[in-house]
Parts: structure tokens; C-alpha cells; sequence
């Protein structure tokens, strides 16, 4: 009974010692790539490129091929500014745009820029309004002295941005401001309720931009009580969307 016992006790470590070795054979196995595998240590470094050009004829073996045709060259990025959005046909809505989203707005054609925030524009801003000869239309009803630029909207100025916005010679037209929230929701709002959308819907567009925070009661407060009979609209020159 003795010698029994004995030769169990010897016989667990030799079936110990045979399971580890199989382990290590198949840990090995799983390290070995499969047959026609390159590995990327196998690649040229002088096919890593930096620049935005790429060739599309480049093959996984590290041959470029004959056919050049296809090699393409990233010329610009299309990077739209924050809180962007089309509002109408050639209307549109967005943050302070910077200078990575100029080649974005190239593509707009723009006419004209309403910038209602009270602080100045980013000087890149600006060069780009200048270089592209757009309109640009800012201070609207407002005196900026003693004003605050966490104000909101005048009555006067939602005036005068809708009826710059009312007028297709002005567009391509974008109504923007520092983050394309509130203020830029306010006059948006205003033209939704000229063109007839129920309140509801107004304060549904509104708080779609205005971020975790929500919106402002005063915005929409603001929106509810403005007069849209003040905006004067002359059909011969109205969007299409605004009189259908």
C-alpha cells in the first residue's frame, strides 16, 4: 500500500513537467508567422512618407509598381469650423472659423459673413475675409462702447442680421459667432419664426448647439417675444425658401 502511494506522488510531477513543455511548444508555434507573412521590419523606410502624397500602387511587398496614375497629393483639408451647419440653401451657421477651416470655406464661395459677437475677430479671420473680398457685416445695432460681450442680442441688431439674410444678394452667407451658440442661435431662431416654425421647434434647433450646458431661457425668451412683422422682406429679392 505503501509503494503505491509512493509511485502516485512521483507520477504527478512528470505529468506536470509534460503539460509546461507542451505549453511552451504552443506558445512558440503561435509566435512563428504564417508561410508568405512580411513583417513590417521587413519593409523599406524609404517608402515611409511624412507628407500628405501617397501612392496607392505601393504593394505589400514593398514594390511600387509602374502605373503612377493613381498617386494622389492631399492638397487641403476639409475641416469644417465648430458647430457648423447648413441652415438654408447658401445659408449657413457656425463658431469662429480658424485658420484650419479656411480651405473648408473656400469651397462655400462666400459672399457675405455676419459676425455678431461684440469682441473682434481672430486676425486670421480676418485676412481670410479680406483675401476671398468678402462682405463683412459686424456691430450690428450695437455700440460697443460700455457693452458687454457676454450681452445678448439687441432687438436692433437681430433686425438688421435678418434683413441682410432676407436679401439672396448676399449669399453664400454665413452667420457666425465665438462658439455658434447663443447669439448665432438667436438670430437663426428669429428666422425660423419668420418663416413660420411653431416654438417648439425653434427651441429644438437652439438647444441642439448650445453644448452639455443648454441653452439660455433669455435666448429663447428673446426669440419668443421678437416682432418678425418688423422685418421688412422685398420679394424681388427674397430666397426662395423664405417666400415658398
Amino acid at each position: 500500500m505503501v509503494d503505491v502511494v509512493e509511485s502516485q506522488k512521483i507520477e504527478k510531477p512528470v505529468k506536470k513537467d509534460k503539460k509546461d513543455k507542451k505549453d511552451k511548444k504552443d506558445k512558440k508555434d503561435k509566435d512563428i508567422p504564417p508561410p508568405g507573412a512580411v513583417l513590417i521590419t521587413d519593409l523599406p523606410n524609404d517608402k515611409i512618407e511624412t507628407s500628405n502624397s501617397y501612392d496607392l500602387n505601393y504593394n505589400i511587398k514593398g514594390e511600387s509598381s509602374n502605373n503612377n496614375n493613381l498617386k494622389r497629393t492631399t492638397k487641403f483639408r476639409v475641416v469644417p469650423p465648430l458647430n457648423f451647419c447648413p441652415v438654408e440653401k447658401y445659408l449657413y451657421r457656425s463658431g469662429q472659423p480658424s485658420s484650419l477651416n479656411h480651405s473648408f470655406l473656400e469651397q462655400l464661395n462666400l459672399k457675405s459673413i455676419i459676425w455678431l459677437a461684440i469682441e473682434d475677430p481672430q486676425d486670421s479671420f480676418l485676412k481670410f475675409i479680406d483675401e476671398n473680398n468678402i462682405n463683412f457685416f459686424y456691430n450690428l445695432g450695437y455700440d460697443s462702447i460700455g457693452s458687454n460681450s457676454w450681452d445678448g442680442l439687441s432687438e436692433a441688431s437681430i433686425k438688421q442680421a435678418l434683413e441682410i439674410i432676407c436679401d439672396k444678394r448676399n449669399h453664400p452667407l454665413l452667420v457666425c459667432c465665438g462658439m455658434g451658440r447663443h447669439r448665432t442661435g438667436t438670430v437663426i431662431g428669429c428666422l425660423r419664426k419668420l418663416q413660420g416654425w411653431n416654438l417648439a421647434s425653434v427651441s429644438e434647433e437652439y438647444r441642439r448647439f448650445t453644448g452639455v450646458k443648454g441653452g439660455r431661457i433669455l435666448v429663447e425668451l428673446l426669440i419668443e417675444a421678437f416682432d418678425v412683422h418688423t422685418i421688412e422682406i422685398n420679394p424681388q429679392v427674397a430666397p426662395e425658401w423664405l417666400i415658398r
